[in-house]
């Protein structure tokens, strides 16, 4: 008898494991693995973002100015840039981007549907609406999912669907779009905390990523205590123009743009990358963020890659 009740008791003092669960209000949404907070869909801004963005190793791999005050060192540019978000700098001539211009751009949140959680996965949807000058440009169906492929890496997808609305919608080409990530300070090039790099799927590193074609680009590095950490976005091959174009930048920046080919090719034709979507039409993108606690050859991102690609 008593060779039967160690194990039941050691069993019985194991803690029981983590499931993922959502909170939400009218206007926010938290993802917690457990306990712990991973990410944050938030709309207090000119366009929602998830803020933050935390690894299973527990660190935020994405920048925390301009949401947060606790990182004294960072820096202080680019307020748009928020930790991850999806807006573009022309849609019939408005910048959803930088926020600069006539018009008053802004992407309204009009509220949640579809969300669920149990396991290690959660996902949900959001209505949205792209509105500058009076009028709305776009209507957008966007759907976030989050799973735990295994007990270091985390995966986000996101699915946005645009239609225009009350027009013909133009998305012009500037190298200012489309879906971004903006990474915490270790994880840059350039920077007094400095001790990234950036690497493709095509072979390429660093500077060289800069407006490159790839399936996927990842910034690794170290995170915030020093642990290696790897973050990775990926492109679908059912998406505009693939494989992308990245705006990858040295001081943490990392963009897929399908619009921007003038600017990352060279090109005199400034309206080459233009994309019209007559009234009423649709186009839909897919692509996939990695977080990774560990290095970029233990995150294995080719066969997430493989996966995601199917």
């Amino acid at each position: 008898m008593i060779k039967l009740l160690v194990p039941l008791f050691l069993a019985a003092a194991l803690p029981a494991t983590a499931d993922f669960h959502t909170e939400h209000t009218d206007t926010s949404l938290k993802v917690f693995d457990g306990e712990k907070l991973i990410a944050e869909y938030r709309t207090n801004s000119r366009v929602p973002y998830l803020d933050p963005l935390l690894s299973p190793g527990g660190a935020c791999l994405t920048r925390h100015w301009p949401m947060r005050e606790d990182a004294p060192t960072e820096e202080k540019d680019h307020p748009h840039h928020r930790s991850f978000w999806l807006s573009h700098g022309d849609v019939n001539g408005f910048d959803f981007w930088a926020w600069k211009g006539a018009g008053d751009p802004k992407i309204e949140h009009h509220g949640f549907s579809d969300s669920k959680a149990s396991g290690n996965s959660a996902s949900f949807t959001v209505d949205l609406a792209w509105t500058a000058g009076g009028h709305t440009q776009l209507l957008e169906k966007r759907s976030y999912s989050f799973a735990k492929s295994d007990s270091d890496s985390l995966e986000i997808q996101v699915t946005s669907t645009l239609t225009a609305a009350d027009a013909d919608a133009t998305f012009g080409d500037t190298k200012e779009g489309f879906i971004g990530l903006r990474v915490d300070r270790s994880l840059r090039l350039k920077g007094p905390e400095a001790k990234g790099h950036i690497v493709n799927s095509e072979g390429l590193a660093d500077l060289a990523c800069w407006g490159k074609r790839a399936n996927w680009v990842a910034l690794t590095g170290t995170d915030e205590t020093g642990q290696p950490a790897v973050i990775a976005m990926m492109d679908h091959p059912s998406n505009l123009r693939h494989p992308t174009w990245w705006h990858a930048r040295d001081y943490g920046l990392l963009a897929a743009n399908p619009f921007g080919i003038h600017d990352f090719e060279g090109k005199p034709d400034k309206a080459l990358g233009n994309q019209t979507l007559k009234k009423g039409d649709s186009l839909t993108f897919r692509y996939l963020v990695v977080l990774h606690h560990g290095t970029v050859d233990s995150a294995k991102l080719a066969d997430h890659w493989s996966t995601f690609s199917k």
